[in-house]
């Protein structure tokens, strides 16, 4: 076989590509927004060359690890949310259950609800005092799902008085579900008659690195799970798919989505079937942290999520300014529900005008799902968008990827620590994002959108 080396101008995108994620893990506080967005549009210039000029998906695939690694050591510096991470981490280690308490509720009992036990406590109590200085949320339940409380427990456990320790546990396993995607992502590319040099599109598209390697979200690890629930029903192994969709659900819940996509490709009866495996690994799951105050204290912070929070929105900020012209204050109390419905409704839309009823068409139709999602949603932190970029492999928009490159102007918001978003740069995002997005529904006919061509 020959072999075919990158070109002098690949190289160069290469090496300007690890200069600029050595530079991100180690030298830039979020709060230096110029630095920060400097160093990730050369990143974002390097990606769009290598794609454009045909880097071959082997060499590809090595520059995706390559990059991974360079952030192994590194803690995170653009997000908090690890913190919560090893709080909720620290509760499961030592048996507590971290659905039950707030943080602060926690702190002011000396954990001795959470924690009876007089050595277990004793031993957790400095940490998790430590721990509450540096919570972004310690006034709201815990709403990660429990693949999430079982990774961040074990990390703790193995790690009980290292925060570095504990970081690089996660940042292992991220690393290793997203090897184990890349060769889903060739699999179902070669199964399904496409380039594999596409899943680069994922691979290196740098708010994938940052965001997933470099800030330990899990968006990495629900991605590997759906792409597993694909590649197992391509090869006819509906019980083992619907398992590992569960699995993904149970890492994030909006993989959800894709079982009403099912009903066509698979009939009423086996895509209940499948749907109940799913919602029974979930159950399964979620069954060590059942207790009375469960479903409550979720409920209430999804309650709070979608009528409190509000980060980098679109639609709802239009609507935002107009209920404030209509009324003088913020109606995110109506607002919120009333988009979360609206999305809802579009989601059930899309499935049921879909096409074509493919697996290999099911990618881009659940793409368009959380795009109609998101479009809708009040909060949409970068992270959210890696989902919509590994979906992006298999369909023929390149949205995602503008606007994941984009997304990055939302970090404007923490320059100081007087958090205050401005909201121009998030104007920008969108008009750029869903301008493209539009571009590309304009230049296809609808039978074109649902025939995901081979082409790159």
């Amino acid at each position: 076989m020959r072999v075919t080396f990158p070109s002098v101008s690949q190289v160069a995108a290469l090496l300007l590509s690890a200069g600029a994620y050595v530079a991100l893990a180690y030298a830039t506080p979020r709060t230096h927004f110029m630095q920060l967005a400097g160093l990730f549009a050369g990143a974002m210039l390097a990606y769009a060359w290598l794609l454009r000029s045909g880097l071959g998906w082997r060499w590809g695939v090595g520059a995706a690890l390559v990059f991974r690694l360079l952030w192994l050591p590194a803690l995170p510096a653009l997000s908090d949310d690890v913190y919560r991470f090893r709080w909720d981490g620290m509760l499961v280690a030592h048996g507590a259950n971290p659905f039950r308490f707030r943080p602060d509720e926690i702190i002011a009992d000396g954990a001795r609800t959470a924690i009876p036990d007089a050595a277990t406590r004793s031993q957790a109590l400095p940490e998790l005092q430590q721990l509450y200085r540096q919570l972004n949320s310690p006034h709201y339940y815990s709403l990660y799902p429990p693949v999430c409380q079982y990774i961040f427990g074990a990390a703790a456990w193995l790690f009980p008085t290292s925060q570095m320790g504990f970081v690089c546990a996660l940042r292992v396993l991220i690393m290793a579900a997203e090897a184990i995607a890349a060769g889903l992502l060739l699999a179902l590319l070669a199964a399904w008659g496409m380039p594999r040099e596409r899943a680069l599109r994922y691979l290196l598209h740098p708010l994938v690195v940052v965001e997933l390697t470099g800030n330990l979200h899990f968006e990495g690890i629900m991605v590997f799970f759906v792409l597993l629930a694909l590649w197992l029903l391509n090869r006819h192994r509906g019980v083992a798919s619907a398992v590992a969709l569960g699995l993904g659900v149970a890492t994030k819940l909006l993989p959800l989505l894709a079982l009403p996509l099912l009903v066509r490709r698979l009939g009423w009866r086996v895509a209940a079937v499948y749907a109940v495996l799913s919602v029974g690994t979930l159950a399964l799951l979620f069954s060590p942290f059942v207790s009375v105050e469960l479903v409550v204290n979720i409920s209430r912070s999804l309650r709070l999520y979608f009528r409190n929070f509000e980060f980098n929105a679109s639609l709802y900020y239009l609507l935002r300014a107009v209920g404030y012209w209509l009324t003088g204050y913020n109606q995110i109390a109506i607002i919120g529900p009333a988009l979360a419905l609206a999305s809802g409704f579009t989601g059930l839309l899309l499935a049921w005008r879909e096409r074509r009823h493919t697996l290999a068409a099911l990618p881009q139709t659940l793409l368009l799902m959380l795009t109609a999602y998101y479009a809708c949603a009040t909060t949409v932190h970068p992270w959210y968008l890696t989902q919509l970029i590994a979906l992006s492999v298999f369909a023929r928009f390149r949205y995602p990827l503008v606007w994941g490159g984009l997304a990055i102007l939302s970090y404007s918001a923490y320059t100081s620590s007087q958090y205050e978003e401005q909201l121009g740069l998030v104007a920008l995002e969108y008009a750029v994002a869903f301008g493209v997005l539009g571009l590309e529904l304009f230049r296809g006919k609808p039978e074109q959108i649902s025939a995901l061509p081979a082409s790159a």
